[in-house]
């Protein structure tokens, strides 16, 4: 009697450990295996060891087999361990074989790692993106370019591209495609003779633009480049020409201002100049009774001579006078 309690005991006890350790890994062991995933239990009880989400591991292997691709559970797990985002690989992956597109595990993976939506990349590979040029968040509005006859057009675009997944690990990103195509359309518009042309012929643009390869080194392909809005906008040319002119009419007023400051310079040196010589002169004059006086006394000039030097004097200034007043009247008589 004793024994057979004992042996219930221990089969209670087996089924506690059974439902609660074993169940679990059974039941995910059982959900595989009928999906034709094949997950051994020992794999089962090794990721739970290794602190691997079973689930995720499991779902993504029997999507994976539903879909027709050979991946192994090492591959998934030692992702999963790289911190990778499984189920999003498989996603892509699924949905990459289903669109005939040729991406391996390895690549995928890789993709993942290095940082990219794996999946946008599928997705936008088999539905190609628009992106607006220039781009909303860039805050410019519209790409300037300037004619050679100086008329400035501004130029909106829309660039339809999908991804190169092949060139998606260490490929350039969207904002290098908008500012490639950017600097395109505003060489394209500078090397037209004239704004007209662009305007009659705006493909003009696109063809220019999307011969250069601007896809070069990137992760996706340009399909095309429309043109969605153009406008004229100014005169660069003439406001140029303006500005230039403006220039050199200050820079000329600027050179007679300095002529017109050394003239007045060397005016007021002239009259310094002057009246220099004439504080000499008069210098000059203060030295004459001096010296005359100094001939009296020492006997070189007498009392005849002095007024004959003032009679003459005096006969010179009526001379002068006399000429002062016939100019003066006949300068009246002319007019």
């Amino acid at each position: 009697m004793v024994i057979m309690w004992t042996l219930i005991g221990l089969g209670v006890v087996a089924a506690i450990i059974f439902m609660v350790v074993i169940w679990p890994f059974f039941k995910i062991w059982m959900q595989a295996t009928s999906a034709g995933a094949e997950i051994s239990m020992g794999n089962l009880v090794g990721m739970k060891m290794r602190k691997v989400d079973i689930r995720v591991i499991v779902s993504a292997k029997i999507a994976m087999v539903q879909a027709g691709l050979d991946i192994t559970t090492q591959q998934l797990e030692s992702h999963y361990l790289s911190n990778g985002h499984v189920s999003r690989v498989a996603t892509a992956m699924i949905a990459a074989h289903r669109a005939s597109i040729d991406l391996p595990w390895q690549q995928a993976a890789a993709i993942d790692l290095a940082g990219r939506d794996v999946l946008d990349a599928v997705q936008t590979s088999v539905n190609p993106r628009v992106i607006d040029v220039p781009n909303a968040n860039s805050g410019r509005q519209t790409h300037d370019g300037v004619a050679k006859d100086g008329i400035q057009l501004r130029v909106k675009a829309r660039v339809t591209v999908r991804t190169n997944i092949h060139q998606l690990t260490g490929g350039a990103g969207e904002e290098t495609i908008v500012a490639r195509v950017g600097e395109g359309i505003v060489a394209a518009i500078g090397s037209a003779d004239s704004y007209k042309h662009v305007l009659q012929q705006p493909d003009m643009i696109s063809k220019m633009v999307l011969s250069k390869g601007l896809d070069a080194g990137t992760a996706f392909q340009i399909l095309s480049i429309d043109i969605a809005d153009m406008d004229v906008s100014d005169n660069v040319g003439a406001k140029l020409q303006i500005a230039s002119a403006d220039a050199a009419k200050q820079l000329a007023q600027a050179e007679a201002e300095k002529r017109r400051a050394l003239a007045v310079a060397l005016e007021q040196e002239n009259k310094a100049l002057a009246e220099l010589h004439r504080a000499k002169l008069i210098e000059a004059e203060a030295q004459i009774p001096l010296a005359m006086a100094d001939a009296f006394r020492s006997g070189n000039l007498g009392v005849v001579d002095y007024f004959r030097m003032k009679n003459i004097q005096a006969d010179t200034k009526m001379r002068e006078s006399v000429a002062g007043g016939d100019s003066r009247s006949s300068s009246t008589t002319t007019g």
